[in-house]
């Protein structure tokens, strides 16, 4: 049971809304995750490390790329690790600082992300046939507003409420 299912009529609509987006996320998540292994032989977590270099053509300080994945520096030195023995991106020394280095694509890495990326974007479009273009923009609208609130709230030091709601609980695994 997916925890979409958990939520009933009673609950509040903020509630059974998010829970939507969740399965929705998980759902698309999951197929994209598929698709990369069967197509690529590679992992999410690979894609998204190649992305973020990608974005930065002259490199990224490990503790950079551990900050913009969210994930811990080990994950990130694993992940860097397999790439570079497999020559998709190499370590490059950072000048002045003799125990730091930069992690940036190789060729062969830039060409193989930019075949991956396509087949990405493509599927994240084919994830949302089901919706018209007007849809989509509203949907992005929408959730920039709640982005935004939250982004607000956060640089204001506005205090989220910290215990959850007794429907909250019975909702969560």
């Amino acid at each position: 049971m997916d925890l979409e299912a958990r939520a009933h009529a009673e609950h509040p609509e903020a509630l059974r809304l998010w829970l939507r987006m969740l399965t929705c996320t998980q759902l698309v998540e999951k197929q994209v995750r598929s698709r990369l292994r069967e197509r690529f032989d590679t992992t999410l977590p690979r894609f998204d490390l190649m992305a973020q270099l990608e974005r930065a053509p002259d490199g990224l300080r490990m503790n950079e790329l551990s900050r913009r994945m969210m994930v811990t520096g080990g994950n990130v030195t694993g992940i860097t690790d397999q790439l570079v023995t497999e020559g998709l991106v190499e370590r490059v020394d950072v000048q002045g600082d003799r125990r730091a280095y930069r992690v940036r694509l190789t060729a062969s890495g830039r060409r193989q992300f930019r075949d991956m990326a396509a087949q990405h974007e493509a599927w994240i479009v084919q994830a949302f046939t089901g919706l018209t273009g007007r849809d989509v923009t509203t949907l992005h609208r929408l959730l920039g507003k709640v982005k935004a609130q939250h982004q607000s709230h956060s640089a204001a030091g506005i205090p989220q409420r910290d215990e959850p709601s007794k429907t909250t609980k019975a909702l969560t695994p």
